[in-house]
């Protein structure tokens, strides 16, 4: 309370601060901009009243300053001031309360990087491009987590991106729960081509990208842009030599062991995209749209060495393989490759109109699907002897989505108020699909040699079994109603509500109330409650999977099964049919902007979600239970714990021409704690879990940004703060934790127009150099700094990248 109560008084402090600044300008006429209540850094203040937005309200005419919840919007020029073709790290150094992690060595998550807006779960943002729902990505991450992969929107094909800070179930249905991410695609019809490289200083992780666009008109009344983007990067290793591969050395001095031994960093990865966005008028009041994007990646991460002297599953060698050891395969040990083959695929076709002036409609339908397939390399089944291959191919994760939607918009007109009520309401169908391909016989194969004490599976990540694979599906329909109601110019009030029945679990209504009032015409109070969920997804209900760590005390592997909530162990062992998670979100705000270019807003929330989804305790194999995997412990989904998020956002921006160019200061800040509340989850049981869950992010993000620009030249500076937080070693057992400190990031950038057509830009990230404390309890297995890092841990990086504009 007294962490919630500080930053309350905080908030209330600067408003007032600001408040007095300006308030006098209101008894004058007010000739200034409307100027955004979010980072606007490269609007013109004549054009930033153009900041009608989209997201989180059916209204033709909402700008960010007269809407009833938190919106960011964030321009072309804004995407393009961060160095990176990922629009999760774009999205990081953005929005203060998204983070995302980069987690080497973690599996699928290498490539899929989990992503969190205010603390919450990856899964519990919505995202949506061109307002229509975005799919999820196959993969089931940390704690089960199954949530729409950002990487794959390509940043050169982005017009804007609005982030709506606040509860929506109630408007879009699942998963709305800390907020939505809408993505408005390039529509215009100029050619942009430009090539961007970079590389850090360290030496390492060189990134070559090539971005196309171009759109045209064709026949009357059609208009379509293309785009495509390419790019390969190498990888990255802030690595030292293992102890133990040291010892090793020693021991075996006639051998050359690689130095090091695996390698800890980002991975190789190549990635190519393709997509349109189309409209074409098939009359005057009916318009035919669609988009397309098409992704193609492909990736290989490091694993961790096994070695020869202290790994018996892979090295024993036996009477039952006679003249077989694996030391004449791998005398220096082996670091498993794994790999990530990932296509993924958005199509959205609809029409959409007006039956009169006042009533607009949409129709639309939309396919979303994500397959991702894995590989492992320089590996071995022991268990198979000299039967086994070395390189396995694991099998296919698939997550497929299908979705009709119509929505209604109706301006109507009620004597006595100023401007319409306006009242949406429609209906949607959905249906989701996850899919498991079995891996080849061997990834998964227990062999003869697993009596004798040789490793079953392919060594590093087993393949998916035909006993895991499978197809299962939910269907979905709900029907909604919106109404906004402008009762007086300064008092408005909004209201909506959502029902949904899912085939899996029944079904489920929520609600939403929100208000804003102008107490002047630049400065208004507003606030919302809502009701929301996240339903569980057909692979969180129906998959189960195997995976391997290494103890940072032992440096001996284990492996984990994580069972399906339906498999006989697991429902002897206390597991449930799963059920969605529920919200109850409060917040509350102020907002303002002046006529000499300053605005800001500052909201604060409480998000209570109560069964919360994770994976339960960790539970041995009961005795005389067969264990053919050979597993140390299995665990299964549940969700039995709730959870308060409290929290601030402050955003300010300041937009002025000085000295015969344009200024822009933006500074945002975010406050996010979560407390468990109860339960009986390990989250809830175990002390360890526990303080993993709250504190694995940082409590305190900013960002302080200001650009400059003049004739030809314009100028980036841009502070990141990200606060204290604390990570864990993961081990099977006896946890070992780490507190890191605050971090600062410097980011500088120029560039110039060389010609009307024509523009160079050079930059560098992280200025001064700066990497965070070592991660002590993980300097075992030859890490440096934490792979749980909620930022970039390689160092400094430089980037150059010439466009051409016509």
């Amino acid at each position: 309370m007294t962490f919630q109560r500080t930053h309350i008084a905080s908030a209330v402090a600067l408003l007032a601060a600001s408040a007095s600044a300006y308030m006098p300008a209101y008894a004058q006429t007010s000739t200034g901009s409307n100027a955004p209540a979010s980072q606007t850094a490269a609007a013109a203040p004549e054009s930033a009243t153009e900041n009608v937005i989209v997201t989180g309200t059916h209204r033709s005419n909402r700008t960010q300053f007269d809407t009833m919840a938190p919106v960011d919007v964030f321009t072309r020029d804004d995407i393009a001031s961060v160095e990176s073709n990922d629009l999760n790290s774009v999205l990081a150094q953005l929005v203060p309360s998204f983070v995302v992690q980069r987690l080497p060595l973690a599996d699928g998550q290498v490539f899929v990087r989990p992503a969190t807006l205010r603390g919450l779960s990856p899964d519990q943002t919505l995202v949506l491009v061109n307002g229509k729902r975005f799919h999820r990505s196959a993969l089931l991450g940390a704690r089960g987590a199954q949530a729409a992969d950002l990487a794959q929107i390509p940043v050169s094909a982005i017009k804007r991106i609005e982030v709506l800070r606040d509860g929506a179930s109630a408007q879009y249905g699942s998963d709305a729960i800390a907020g939505v991410i809408n993505i408005i695609l390039d529509d215009s019809i100029d050619t942009d081509v430009s090539l961007h490289a970079s590389r850090y200083t360290a030496g390492d992780g060189l990134a070559k990208e090539f971005n196309g666009k171009t759109g045209f008109t064709f026949g009357e009344t059609g208009r379509v842009t293309l785009f495509t983007e390419l790019s390969k990067s190498d990888p990255t290793s802030r690595t030292r030599q293992r102890p133990d591969a040291i010892a090793f050395q020693a021991a075996h001095p006639d051998l050359n062991v690689p130095n090091p031994v695996q390698r800890w960093g980002q991975p190789d990865l190549e990635n190519k995209r393709i997509g349109y966005n189309a409209t074409v008028d098939l009359s005057d009041t009916t318009t035919l749209y669609s988009y397309l994007m098409y992704g193609d990646s492909d990736g290989t991460s490091d694993f961790n060495w096994r070695n020869p002297d202290t790994t018996p599953g892979s090295y024993k060698v036996t009477t039952l393989f006679p003249g077989w050891n694996l030391r004449s395969l791998y005398p220096t040990g082996y670091s498993p490759q794994y790999s990530n083959k990932q296509t993924d695929l958005q199509l959205v076709a609809g029409l959409r109109g007006r039956f009169v002036d006042s009533l607009a409609w949409d129709v639309s339908g939309s396919f979303g699907r994500n397959r991702i397939d894995y590989h492992l390399g320089n590996s071995i089944n022991a268990s198979l002897g000299p039967t086994s291959p070395t390189s396995f191919y694991l099998g296919q994760l698939s997550q497929e989505e299908k979705i009709l939607n119509a929505s209604f918009n109706y301006e109507m007109p009620v004597a006595g108020l100023s401007q319409p009520v306006n009242v949406a309401f429609g209906t949607e169908l959905r249906k989701e699909t996850y899919g498991v391909n079995a891996g080849d016989p061997a990834s998964y194969a227990v062999g003869p040699g697993a009596a004798l004490g040789l490793d079953a599976n392919s060594n590093g990540s087993p393949g998916f079994s035909d006993r895991q694979a499978g197809n299962w599906s939910e269907n979905s329909y709900a029907a909604f109603l919106d109404v906004e109601v402008p009762f007086t110019e300064r008092f408005s009030v909004g209201g909506a509500a959502r029902y949904e029945h899912f085939s899996e679990f029944g079904d489920t209504v929520n609600g939403k109330l929100s208000a804003r009032y102008a107490i002047t015409p630049d400065f208004a109070l507003r606030g919302s409650y809502s009701t929301g969920f996240r339903a569980p997804t057909p692979g969180q209900l129906n998959t189960s999977s195997t995976t391997q760590g290494l103890d940072t005390t032992t440096l001996q592997l284990f492996t984990s099964g994580r069972l399906s909530v339906n498999d006989p162990l697991a429902v002897q062992l206390g597991a449930k049919a799963l059920k969605p998670e529920k919200s109850k979100n409060l917040s509350v705000g102020l907002t303002w902007k002046s006529s000499d270019g300053f605005s800001g807003s500052v909201d604060v929330y409480d998000i209570k979600v109560s069964d919360r989804f994770s994976t339960s305790a960790s539970f041995a194999i009961p005795a005389g239970v067969p264990n053919p995997l050979h597993y140390t412990s299995i665990n299964y989904f549940t969700n039995d714990f709730d959870t308060t998020t409290k929290g601030v956002d402050i955003v300010s921006n300041y937009l002025r021409n000085i000295g015969g160019g344009r200024l822009n200061l933006t500074a945002a800040y975010n406050y996010n704690i979560t407390r468990v509340d109860n339960g009986n989850s390990s989250v809830v049981t175990n002390s360890a879990q526990r303080i993993v869950f709250e504190q694995m992010l940082p409590r305190n993000k900013a960002t302080f940004s200001s650009t400059y620009d003049i004739a030809q030249w314009s100028a980036l500076a841009r502070v990141r703060y990200y606060g204290a937080w604390t990570d864990s070693s993961g081990n099977a057992t006896g946890d070992i934790f780490q507190r890191f400190g605050a971090m600062r990031f410097l980011d500088l950038a120029a560039s110039y127009k060389i010609s009307k057509t024509q523009s160079l830009k050079v930059g560098v990230d992280n200025v001064l150099n700066k990497y965070p404390d070592e991660a002590t309890f993980q300097a075992s297995r030859g890490l440096i700094y934490s792979r749980n890092a909620p930022y970039d841990t390689d160092g400094r990086n430089l980037y150059v990248e010439y466009r051409m504009k016509f």
